[in-house]
């Protein structure tokens, strides 16, 4: 196997809170209850979290129970979708819907409310108008960890204090998290990154070469890095970093251009003589998932372009992060590379994390008369340079 460098990692967040966020999304996927504490200016917000998309009534329930009696509900909605509830809304990213169960509300009409699919002009009847509210730093967190778990940006909380978090934890079973370690959590299990296993894989354009894969130390999304040749580390290398795409790499979407981008990439790798390195990132659809990209492909059905919908559904219009491509840069020995991209925004991203990126190459592919329009937003409203 390649001898990789070990230099420390760095991070502020334990392992300890990886591995509890890690198992915080897990228990969100199934519809579970987790705990979750900020604090701002002195100030501590606790909640108590389910994610609303997998809501069940005894998940509801249940979260009644755990905050009391007096304690109401809220649905945590990003701006977006509020607006588009007919809510009036500030300048606030996201917005809290508050109401109490005595007003009838339930799991399936809370699901509703977050699903910008379903085509609801006003609120579903039977729930109340609410209050609408900035959110606190808890219930900010809340939503980030929702965007971890790839469910649709929205939960449903319930206020707990501080003195009651123990309590819950070790009553109910409950994982207690903070809002930095949610936060900070992708670029903090990038920084753990390691290879656990090579082998060499003949590809149809660069049959010298081999496939790389790295774990986190907290068991998330693996990344592969696919060497070609044997590229010198003492010269920019060249590289392309290209987040998987299931529909256009392995099934041939025409909707993109993530299928010839990918296949381009690996020929000009190749074909360059130097070798070359194509980092395969686990940021499906801009770093929302599979799941959520094919509700972003229907939204785009509905006339949004690419990043609108994206953003009906929640999320910002690039969720990437690039600290796991400069982490697999770094143990590859590699800290100087030319970058095969038209966006900006990626020679950045590795910058930023300390890679050095000496020239951009052009990568650019005609459209296909699927994806012209597709190809023109990423043009004018995300800068990328055709």
């Amino acid at each position: 196997m390649t001898q990789l460098s070990a230099a420390p990692v760095q991070t502020n967040i334990p392992a300890t809170d990886l591995v509890t966020v890690s198992r915080a999304v897990a228990d969100l996927r199934r519809g579970e209850i987790v705990l979750v504490q900020g604090q701002v200016n002195g100030a501590v917000h606790c909640v108590a979290v389910i994610a609303a998309e997998p809501l069940s009534d005894h998940g509801l329930s249940r979260l009644g129970d755990i905050a009391g009696p007096d304690a109401n509900p809220a649905i945590i909605l990003p701006r977006v979708r509020a607006k588009s509830l007919g809510q009036a809304c500030k300048d606030d990213l996201f917005i809290a819907f508050v109401s109490a169960e005595k007003s009838g509300v339930t799991a399936q009409s809370l699901a509703e409310i977050a699903n910008p699919l379903l085509d609801l002009e006003a609120m579903p009847s039977g729930v109340p108008a609410g209050i609408w509210r900035p959110i606190n730093m808890a219930e900010n967190a809340a939503i980030r960890l929702a965007k971890l778990a790839r469910l649709l940006p929205a939960v449903v909380t319930a206020p707990v204090t501080p003195e009651q978090l123990e309590t819950l934890a070790r009553g109910q079973n409950l994982l207690v998290l903070q809002s930095e370690s949610i936060n900070g959590y992708e670029n903090a299990s990038a920084a753990t990154l390691r290879p656990v296993s090579e082998a060499r894989v003949p590809l149809e354009n660069a049959e010298n070469a081999k496939v790389i894969a790295f774990r986190p130390d907290d068991g998330g999304q693996e990344h592969l890095a696919i060497v070609i040749d044997e590229p010198a580390k003492d010269q920019p290398v060249l590289i392309r970093l290209h987040s998987e795409c299931f529909t256009g790499d392995l099934i041939g979407s025409l909707r993109c251009d993530c299928g010839p981008q990918l296949r381009g990439a690996i020929a000009e790798i190749a074909k360059s003589g130097k070798g070359g390195i194509i980092l395969y990132l686990r940021q499906e659809g801009r770093g929302i998932g599979l799941v959520n990209k094919l509700r972003a492909y229907a939204l785009q059905d509905r006339g949004f372009d690419t990043l609108d919908a994206n953003e009906e559904l929640g999320f910002d219009a690039d969720e990437r992060v690039y600290r796991p491509a400069a982490e697999m840069l770094r143990q590859l020995g590699f800290g100087k590379v030319r970058l095969l991209t038209n966006n900006p925004e990626k020679l950045s991203g590795l910058e930023s994390w300390g890679v050095t990126v000496s020239e951009r190459v052009p990568h650019k592919f005609p459209s296909n008369g699927h994806n012209a329009f597709y190809l023109q937003t990423k043009k004018d409203r995300a800068g990328h340079l055709f």
